[in-house]
């Protein structure tokens, strides 16, 4: 079978588009047949030498659309999607025409997305929706606030908060596109600067969101806390810009704010499984909508959709089969 594979680690220019032995189920596993393929901004990283426990030779890539090809007669032939921290990492990914994954990883995609669609959801909704519903608990009638709301996994929260029945606060730098998903579903928006809390605070009557998504963490990690509400509960999933940072602890303690780490990569590929069961229903209800996929590339220029991905494409970039 065709794949991608990088032998050390560096830019895009190592990746390798290379042959490999064909793959066989077990009484474990089955081999679905890759159709699409997204590439996140960490399989970059991952590619770079980011990321310490990733094992050479390595097939990249996490997240994937496909076919089951080998492995339980109940399964032969259903459309699946996966994602998983352990994939691309420490066991081959889904950067090539065939995955061999454990049988618990099985999810079946939803049937109204393509499968360049359903392999563009993984990383970004599986972390959105571990944050905001498995830690937070957000319930109907809250609010959250999202910092980062434009980008891969901020937009999920949007969409998922939303489709729970949430009002969401936007934070960004620059407002949303109204043509995304998210753009469209957002009841507020803060622009990211020294009055955000503030701005925030007079959108709740003075309290503050009851949820903070923090996506960018590290520069935004102070701003993150001043949103909180009392008991508020705090997500942070990233530390862009720095890694250590100062607060006020006796604000802290005194908000009685509730400051939760979030980290889909320590979920494999069968852990991965219910949460892509879970947003099932929304995809196909219509409550959640697949990303903008900007650019696809074909398996054999691999490169080039990473370069893309390096380079800062605003949207999804996908690698087709």
């Amino acid at each position: 079978m065709k794949a991608i594979q990088f032998t050390s680690f560096g830019t895009p220019d190592v990746l390798d588009y290379v042959t490999l032995p064909a793959l066989q189920a077990d009484a474990d596993s089955a081999v679905v047949q890759i159709k699409a393929a997204s590439v996140n901004p960490s399989d970059v990283k991952n590619v770079s030498g980011h990321f310490e426990h990733t094992a050479l030779p390595r097939t990249p890539g996490r997240d994937f659309s496909g076919v089951v090809v080998d492995g339980p007669q109940a399964w032969l032939g259903a459309e699946v999607w996966g994602t998983g921290g352990d994939i691309g990492f420490t066991r081959d990914g889904t950067h090539a025409e065939f995955i061999k994954i454990p049988l618990a990883a099985l999810s079946r995609k939803p049937s109204t997305l393509s499968h360049a669609e359903a392999s563009a959801i993984g990383v970004n909704f599986v972390v959105a929706w571990l944050g905001t519903v498995e830690y937070a608990h957000l319930q109907a009638g809250e609010t959250i606030a999202v910092i980062g709301a434009g980008g891969g996994v901020g937009g999920a929260v949007v969409q998922i908060a939303k489709a729970r029945g949430a009002r969401v606060i936007a934070i960004d730098r620059h407002p949303l596109d109204p043509q995304t998903p998210a753009g469209r579903l957002l009841d507020d928006y803060v622009p990211f600067d020294e009055h955000a809390a503030e701005r925030v605070r007079a959108l709740t009557g003075g309290a503050g969101a009851d949820v903070v998504y923090d996506s960018v963490g590290g520069v935004a990690f102070e701003t993150a806390l001043s949103l909180a509400k009392r008991r508020g509960r705090v997500l942070e999933i990233s530390s862009t810009g720095k890694r250590r940072v100062e607060f006020d602890v006796i604000d802290f303690y005194h908000n009685e704010t509730q400051l939760l780490g979030v980290d889909s990569a320590k979920l494999g590929v069968a852990d991965s499984a219910p949460l892509m069961t879970a947003l099932v229903e929304g995809f196909e209800s219509g409550n959640l909508t697949a990303p903008v996929i900007a650019q696809t590339f074909p398996l054999e220029r691999a490169r080039d959709a990473y370069a893309a991905v390096a380079a800062g494409t605003r949207g999804r970039v996908v690698i087709t089969m």
